[in-house]
């Protein structure tokens, strides 16, 4: 599984702070055992020097008496066993017995650890001369205590340190996402700026706002956006060559077969080959037409501020189409509302609208209806082009603006109709829907474009 950049991110800040909190915890809880241990050897020696003060010679003998003030040292809230012993050579003149002395005898003190009962202490050995009569007689005392309160001590020099990086190191794992995901605002911006772009945008990005690191990024796509650009002028002008160039000959071509169908033929078979040669030359003029607004569309500038009369557009074309329709005995009608403007281009509108009525035109059968409508709602333009024909299906419907799609082949057409139709609405910032007619009898195309703002 692939982390995101994110989580990588995170990743890349938490593991090693995560593994210098544990570093400086090991380093804090040696240190704090060491103070500990320090302190507690400190109060050991301070009570084994007390007691040593208060050994003295009583009739030539040793005394040892031990005050409250040498125990009282200890005394904490967590209870320790606190053990002593106090010995001259073999005598015992106090204490535990069982306490055990240092292994090797030292002039200096002694620290070191035991056992004694069962529990793991720490001990001293003091040893202080005594002189009597010219006599030297060393004494040891030995203090030993549990460990309780040394466990506490470091608990309470150790813990707080460990928890406050403990947060810390929370407090990195909750704000670091939150601040990445507010850093990484220009790029999900920039992932959207070419996410929601049309396929035919190709125009460059901006990269005011941006942070330099995600500059060289949008000039790289600039780049590549730049060579699609070129890419695709020199695709489309080719497009348009061709076409243009096609229409010529086979005007040509169309004119002459027109001319020698109208001589007498005797064969019947050479009539019949000059009627389909006529009708294929009149397709492939027909497409070769259909290709250059296509084209011509695809390389029109994407906003066009000019403005163009919906309504009178209709009307032109209706004008245009009306013999054609009279032909198959079609009743072509128009409901146009006053005041219909888009920003746009006329040429291309035309072109839309006269390729939706002749769609109509062609697929409704005799004696049909065909309606355009054209009506304001609210900050939008809408033309509706109806008929009472067998419309389209609706699983066909998906595949109706694809190009060179025919639906119905009994009928003669290029297929590029709709999809000329849907390109010239995108140019205007439009769209194009299909819908069923009346009692779902017929077709109804639904263009909506944004009207002229002054």
């Amino acid at each position: 599984m692939t982390l995101s950049l994110r989580a990588r991110l995170l990743l890349w800040l938490v593991m090693p702070l995560a593994a210098f909190v544990v570093a400086t915890a090991l380093i804090s809880y040696d240190s704090a055992s060491s103070t500990a241990t320090v302190v507690q050897d400190a109060l050991l020696l301070s009570s084994a020097r007390t007691i040593g003060e208060d050994i003295d010679w009583v009739e030539g003998r040793l005394n040892a008496d031990v005050p409250p003030a040498a125990l009282e040292i200890f005394e904490s809230p967590y209870q320790d066993q606190v053990f002593y012993k106090i010995s001259a050579g073999n005598q015992l003149l106090g204490g535990n017995p069982d306490l055990a002395l240092p292994l090797q005898e030292s002039a200096q003190s002694v620290f070191y650890d035991s056992t004694l009962d069962g529990h793991a202490i720490r001990v001293v050995a003091y040893t202080r001369q005594l002189y009597d009569s010219g006599k030297v007689e060393p004494v040891t005392v030995v203090v030993g205590k549990t460990q309780a309160s040394r466990h506490a001590m470091v608990e309470q020099l150790w813990r707080p340190h460990f928890l406050r990086e403990c947060l810390m190191l929370a407090l990195v794992a909750a704000l670091v996402p939150l601040g990445l995901t507010v850093e990484l605002r220009p790029l999900m911006k920039l992932k959207n700026d070419v996410t929601d772009r049309e396929p035919m945008q190709i125009e460059p990005m901006r990269a005011e706002g941006l942070p330099w690191e995600l500059r060289p990024i949008v000039d790289a796509i600039n780049q590549c956006i730049a060579q699609l650009k070129v890419h695709t002028a020199r695709q489309r002008q080719f497009i348009a060559d061709a076409a243009h160039q096609l229409r010529t000959p086979l005007t040509l071509l169309d004119t002459q077969i027109q001319y020698a169908t109208l001589r007498e033929h005797r064969d019947l078979e050479v009539a019949a080959a000059l009627d389909g040669m006529r009708r294929s030359t009149q397709k492939m003029t027909d497409m070769t037409n259909q290709l250059l607004l296509l084209a011509q569309a695809e390389a029109a500038p994407s906003h066009a501020h000019t403005r163009a009369d919906l309504s009178a557009v209709v009307a032109s074309v209706l004008e245009e189409l009306v013999v054609a329709a009279h032909r198959r005995g079609i009743d072509l009608g128009a409901e146009l509302a006053d005041d219909v403007h888009v920003e746009g281009n006329a040429n291309l509108l035309h072109a839309l609208v006269a390729n939706l009525i002749d769609n109509a035109i062609r697929y409704t059968q005799e004696g049909g209806q065909v309606t355009a409508r054209c009506t304001c709602e609210g900050d939008g333009a809408v033309l509706q082009v109806v008929d009472n024909g067998p419309g389209i299906p609706a699983e066909a419907r998906a595949h109706a603006f694809e190009r060179f799609y025919r639906g119905a082949t009994h009928v003669a057409g290029t297929g590029l109709g709709l999809s000329i139709v849907r390109e010239i609405a995108q140019l205007h910032g439009g769209a194009v829907t299909l819908g069923h007619g009346q009692d779902y009898k017929g077709l109804v195309v639904t263009v909506r474009m944004p009207a002229w703002r002054s």
